[in-house]
C-alpha cells in the first residue's frame, strides 16, 4: 500500500494531491482507500450540515438537543481523528489542540 501526501482543508471539506491547488490547513500521508474513507466522512458531515440548515428556522431547539448538530459534531471528531492518525508531526500537534477544544463541546 503506497501512501501519498495529501493536503486537507476541513473548512472546505477538500482533499488535494497538489499543494498549490487550493488553500489547505493540514497535511497527511494516506493510501487511496484511506482518502476514500476520509472523503466519505466529509460527505456525511456535509449531509448533517444540510439537515441542520433545514432545521434552522425551527425555533426553540437548543444546539445540544439537536440531532443534526450532534451528528455533525460526531463526524467532525471522526474526521479530525483520522487526520491525526494519518498526519505529519505538525498536523498531529495542530489537530491535538483542536481535539481538546472539541472534547469540551460535549
Amino acid at each position: 500500500m503506497n501512501k501519498k501526501k495529501y493536503y486537507i482543508s476541513v473548512q472546505s471539506k477538500s482533499i488535494f494531491q497538489q499543494q498549490g491547488e487550493a488553500p489547505y490547513e493540514l497535511e497527511i500521508e494516506a493510501t487511496e482507500q484511506q482518502v476514500i474513507k476520509l472523503r466519505n466522512l466529509f460527505d456525511k458531515m456535509e449531509e448533517c450540515d444540510i439537515d441542520s440548515m433545514i432545521r434552522t428556522p425551527t425555533p426553540g431547539i437548543p444546539y445540544h438537543h439537536d440531532h443534526p448538530n450532534d451528528s455533525y459534531d460526531y463526524y467532525l471528531k471522526q474526521i479530525y481523528q483520522m487526520i491525526y492518525d494519518l498526519g505529519t508531526i505538525d498536523t498531529q500537534q495542530h489537530v491535538s489542540s483542536i481535539m481538546d477544544r472539541l472534547d469540551t463541546m460535549g
